[in-house]
């Protein structure tokens, strides 16, 4: 069975369901036992369908034979991979002793520099440091990440109800009638944040403690916290994030708890062509009131699921815990539904660390400062496109600033709020 006869066949599993929602939706009710099976069955046939459909890609992929360039070109890359880890074990060891106090001669490509804050600048700890934000904050690594400094502007075409460009039936010698969209953009910049941590003086003089290690867990904890609670709920004149940017919402009935239904409608807030990748962000707490939720059945809404990204599922899609989120309450947003690649994140990779030695020395104390610059907000609109194709026009974008080129919003995100 070839590709095409796949993604047909997918295509029409994910129209059948389309239709089934639509129907439940129209005439206000819940699923029926038949309904609810027919939805479960069409569910795990558009998974299985889409996981034969990746694999095979990737299986062409690996078949491929690679030319005498490729191997060349593979051969490169791994002596600069071989020679970049040789120069971050130099520059974590340059770094070990200068938070320690001790004087040594480096390797002039391993010196630590100056940055504009005049902190200095371990390339590869602030590389790792990034790296473990990413595994502690997922938010933040679903986001579509634009690693660059300075103001970024990201073009997009945008259509309302009465500039889409539209398809009709026509006839012969009759002219067609002409809609045109228009370009716009939305801007990141980059806001200032600093971030500092005191490390006992006796763990620094332990020569057996791992005093770098320690340096990227609390700047990590530090920074992912700080971040992911900026993701969420923003800051007025500075990053916006899900709350600001986030249009539409389901409100629930009661100020206190939040139904299965409201749940389902949520998520059907959420176009299906987004639904591949799509996950809930709520808290705890809330998370515990959703457990008990059951349907008609008596069966639980929320399962455990080994193979999820965090260990549990609702409605067929991955449950992640946040503790910046909101708990149920009036006027709260205790739940986000969404594709999460629909928040557009301008995080400057190159952190700025400086040592503080003697500023905290009356605490027996030497101080760590990371400062970093970043900006956040929800796109909006329908793509056409993947992250990564977004990614690489914005990259040209950014070499050439040619007008023509542009990025397609996303509107691919959806809050539940409570009265």
């Amino acid at each position: 069975m070839n590709l095409k006869t796949l993604t047909e066949q997918r295509a029409d599993k994910q129209n059948e369901m389309e239709t089934l929602l639509n129907k439940v939706e129209e005439e206000k009710r819940a699923f029926t036992d038949e309904e609810n099976e027919l939805f479960s069955s069409l569910e795990r046939d558009i998974n299985s369908l889409s996981k034969t459909i990746d694999s095979i890609k990737k299986g062409r992929e690996l078949a491929k034979e690679p030319t005498e360039e490729e191997a060349e070109e593979k051969k490169e890359e791994e002596e600069e991979v071989k020679e970049n880890e040789e120069r971050a074990l130099q520059e974590e060891k340059a770094f070990e002793r200068f938070i320690r106090g001790v004087l040594a001669e480096e390797r002039a490509d391993v010196n630590l520099t100056k940055g504009d804050n005049g902190a200095v600048i371990p390339v590869s700890i602030a590389k790792k440091i990034i790296k473990q934000v990413y595994d502690i904050s997922p938010l933040l690594e679903k986001s579509t990440k634009y690693n660059v400094k300075g103001k970024l502007e990201i073009p997009y075409y945008s259509e309302t109800a009465n500039s889409k460009v539209n398809m009709a039936y026509a006839t012969e010698f009759v002219s067609l009638e002409s809609n045109i969209g228009s370009f716009t953009n939305i801007e990141l910049t980059g806001y200032l944040a600093g971030a500092l941590a005191k490390i006992s003086k006796s763990l620094v003089n332990n020569s057996d403690f791992n005093i770098v290690q320690e340096v990227i867990n609390i700047m990590a904890e530090s920074i992912a916290v700080f971040v992911e609670k900026e993701l969420i709920h923003g800051t007025t004149n500075k990053v916006a994030g899900l709350k600001a940017g986030v249009t539409l919402s389901v409100t629930s009935a009661s100020a206190t708890e939040i139904t299965a239904d409201e749940l389902i409608k949520t998520k059907r807030k959420v176009k299906q062509r987004f639904q591949k990748n799509a996950i809930w962000i709520m808290s705890p707490e809330t998370l515990t009131a959703i457990s008990l939720l059951k349907d008609e059945n008596g069966r639980y809404l929320l399962q455990d699921d080994i193979t999820s990204d965090f260990g549990y599922t609702l409605l067929g899609k991955p449950v992640y815990e946040s503790d910046n989120m909101d708990e149920i309450g009036s006027q709260k947003t205790p739940i986000y539904y969404g594709d999460m690649s629909g928040l557009a994140t301008k995080f400057v990779e190159e952190l700025e660390i400086e040592v503080l030695r003697e500023k905290y020395a009356d605490q027996h104390a030497v101080g760590v400062v990371a400062w970093m610059e970043f900006d956040a907000k929800v796109e909006e609109g329908d793509p056409v496109l993947t992250s990564e194709q977004k990614k690489k026009i914005i990259e040209k974008y950014l070499k050439t600033r040619k007008s023509n080129t542009y990025k397609i919003k996303n509107k691919m995100v959806r809050k539940i709020t409570a009265e």
